[in-house]
């Protein structure tokens, strides 16, 4: 999926379904009591593949989905049952619950695939007709379908056609700078804000492959700080845009790095500028925990 939209819409859209939940349990609260205002959660793992999960991409948005939950949502979820979870994945389970509070780990459960043990477990919580036939349960289509595909959305691949990889733009050319980091080395730029108020403005992309990017500050003491800590990013699938506010006279040093490459070298065009704000600049200033997550 995250070769057909961005980490950033699949986020949005998680948390607009996680705010949907919310308003519903509320609704359900009214009408049933403070019992119903919570979440029953039920994952399926049968298919479960750690190839997907260990693609760099795919477990950092893993990650930023679970510091979104732990930050916002924590008191929403009853209980999480994860079932007919295969050997491989307690490998994924030991990085994940790293990430998460003793308190919602207390909440998560893990079945492997004997419906024997979860299955009483799960009637305890709800109704058998609440859950899919194909997933122990009850519960049918009006045509019988085991899956309930009326209710519950199917996943699948994403057709190749949907991919947003594209060619670099050629208008690039015109307003981006072209440049090529060496396999094994790094880019360092260097901006100077002069004075308080001004805004370092970035939008890079990589031809073909990821890269390394951070930036870095140098007061007007020569003391240096990490603003944002270099990390991989996925440029080469789309543009990376970003908006840092600069609270003092400094040097801001933007580094792209390919020092883990052994084989590649990386092309890239940018366009960076350090400039006084627009009129509504400041809906769009993102700081430096943002970039973190």
């Amino acid at each position: 999926m995250l070769h057909a939209v961005t980490k950033n819409d699949i986020i949005r859209l998680v948390a607009k379904t996680v705010e949907g939940f919310i308003e519903e349990a509320r609704r359900q609260g009214e009408k049933h009591g403070p019992g119903a205002t919570k979440l029953v959660a039920i994952f399926d793992m049968s298919d479960f593949s750690m190839k997907q999960y260990a693609w760099r991409p795919a477990a950092e948005l893993v990650l930023c989905m679970l510091q979104m939950y732990e930050a916002n949502y924590p008191e929403i979820l009853k209980n999480c049952y994860v079932i007919n979870a295969p050997k491989v994945f307690t490998l994924a389970w030991r990085v994940v619950k790293k990430f998460l509070h003793e308190y919602t780990i207390s909440k998560i459960h893990l079945y492997r695939a004997e419906p024997a043990k979860w299955r009483p477990i799960l009637l305890e919580q709800m109704e058998e007709d609440m859950w899919p036939a194909s997933m122990g349960g009850a519960g049918r289509d009006p045509d019988g379908n085991p899956r309930c595909l009326t209710k519950i959305p199917q996943i699948g691949k994403v057709p190749k056609s949907m991919y947003m990889k594209k060619p670099i733009d050629k208008s690039l050319e015109e307003n981006y700078t072209q440049a090529c980091v060496k396999k094994g080395e790094k880019l360092s730029l260097d901006f100077i804000a002069p004075q308080e108020g001004y805004f370092l403005k970035w939008c890079f992309q990589s031809v073909g492959h990821d890269i390394k990017f951070g930036i870095s500050c140098k007061d007007m003491d020569g003391k240096c700080h990490q603003i944002i800590p270099i990390h991989r990013v996925s440029s080469h699938l789309n543009e990376e845009v970003g908006v840092l506010e600069c609270p003092a006279p400094a040097t801001y040093t933007v580094t792209f790095d390919n020092t883990y490459s052994i084989l590649r070298n990386k092309s890239l065009h940018y366009n960076i500028s350090v400039g006084l704000p627009l009129p509504d600049a400041k809906d769009m200033v993102i700081s430096a925990d943002d970039n973190n997550q």
